[in-house]
């Protein structure tokens, strides 16, 4: 059960009353490892004994954490993990480093957290690598069109230890900043309401022409506009509006991302194009991070990769269970509940948008950038050795199955 499952029954009003008595932190710390649905009592106490473990001795060191859209209902349905890191890092440095977390944009967004965190305003962010890309444009080095198959692919290179050089050790070089862990979906188009009387959508070309919201990544938009999907830039705030109205079509992000930003009731249409990465990612600022000193360091990267082995396991029994991605869908899911049909393409369409944008097959759209992001890795060819590291593992292999590994240990 999740947070959003918990705190149904307790109003917004009352859950800032507990978080101002004992920090926004230790009531959601205390909310995310409660057995059932909580009353306000037992939300109380929770939080109470949450705090005063926290609080138990000085720390050493406190991190601030921005956590962009994420709020106390929605943190669980979408599994990135940024609570559970918080919450273990604090345990397996018992209490050394306290984490403060800041999430629901309080203090930085999707697009300004990454930045917020170069600045030194936050410690530690949690936000899309997409959305991230603006700030620090080495993180665009996931989003190369059919690079990864599955959400298996994405797993197992994020564990891999050739991430390090492909992904990690550019980005802190490049950004400051220390990728710690990321949950893996693939992209598609959420068509809005004026598609829920259409079929559903079985073939790319049904796509052409339609006019979609893009994220901040550079290389989605290669992709989107190859596939004439049409890339326009829009406000968060106005997504939502925009798919209910009609004046756009869809939007270009993932499954779960649909579910915990409150789109599903102006979603018709979840479209597995699965043409390049939904990651929504946690990192640190990297200056930070060598101010710990080696023990902490180590905890930091622990907690790190117990939080991927968490997100990894949890996001796939959220996607089936509390999102409503399968077929066919479970009741009482997000989708089911607001009327999301998923709509599946099959392999021939996609490798019919594969041939149309991906690097293998129409490498002149993606010179510009490569040549860019082999640049800042240097001189490695990112896309032909992530595309390799994708491809080491059986495509029909699970997500839930793929092996965890330290990366950071070869």
């Amino acid at each position: 059960m999740g947070i959003y499952d918990k705190l149904n029954h307790i109003s917004r009003r009352d859950l800032f009353r507990v978080a101002g008595r004992y920090g926004m932190s230790s009531t959601l710390l205390a909310a995310g490892s409660f057995g059932g649905a909580m009353s306000l009592a037992n939300l109380a106490s929770a939080a109470e004994s949450t705090y005063e473990k926290r609080f138990a001795k000085e720390a050493k060191f406190t991190l601030k954490f921005g956590a962009a859209g994420f709020n106390a209902r929605n943190l669980l349905i979408e599994r990135a993990g940024a609570l559970e890191f918080a919450r273990d890092l604090e345990s397996r440095t018992d209490g050394e480093i306290r984490v403060e977390f800041i999430g629901d944009n309080q203090i930085c967004g999707q697009v300004s957290c990454v930045e917020k965190a170069q600045q030194g305003i936050v410690d530690i962010y949690a936000a899309s690598t997409q959305n991230s890309a603006g700030g620090a444009p080495y993180l665009n080095v996931l989003d190369y069109a059919f690079m990864f198959r599955n959400r298996a692919d994405q797993y197992h290179f994020l564990y891999h230890p050739k991430s390090q050089a492909l992904l990690r050790e550019p980005y802190e070089k490049r950004h400051g900043l220390k990728f710690l862990f990321s949950h893996a979906e693939l992209r598609g188009i959420q068509l809005g309401l004026s598609w829920e009387d259409k079929p559903t959508v079985t073939s790319i070309e049904e796509l052409f022409g339609t006019k979609n919201r893009v994220t901040g990544t550079q290389l989605g938009r290669i992709a989107m506009t190859a596939l004439n999907l049409n890339p326009v830039p829009v406000a968060w705030e106005e997504t939502l509006d925009g798919l209910k109205q009609g004046l756009i079509d869809g939007a270009e992000t993932w499954a779960s991302a649909v579910a915990y930003a409150n789109m599903s009731p102006v979603v018709s249409q979840s479209v597995h194009l699965d043409f390049f990465c939904g990651t929504e990612h946690t990192a640190m600022n990297a200056g930070v991070f060598d101010s710990l000193g080696g023990e902490l360091q180590d905890a930091v990267m622990e907690s790190s990769y117990w939080s991927q082995v968490h997100v990894q396991a949890a996001n796939e029994a959220a996607l089936v269970k509390t999102v409503g991605l399968s077929d066919p869908q479970l009741p009482d899911t997000i989708f089911a509940q607001n009327n999301v049909r998923n709509a599946f393409l099959s392999k021939e369409e996609r490798r019919k948008a594969e041939e149309m944008c991906s690097p293998e097959f129409q490498p002149q759209l993606w010179e510009d950038w490569r040549s860019r992001l082999n640049g800042w890795s240097g001189g490695l060819d990112t896309y032909q050795e992530i595309y390799d590291i994708a491809r080491e593992i059986d495509e029909d292999t699970l997500p839930e199955n793929v092996e965890p590994r330290r990366w950071w240990k070869a």
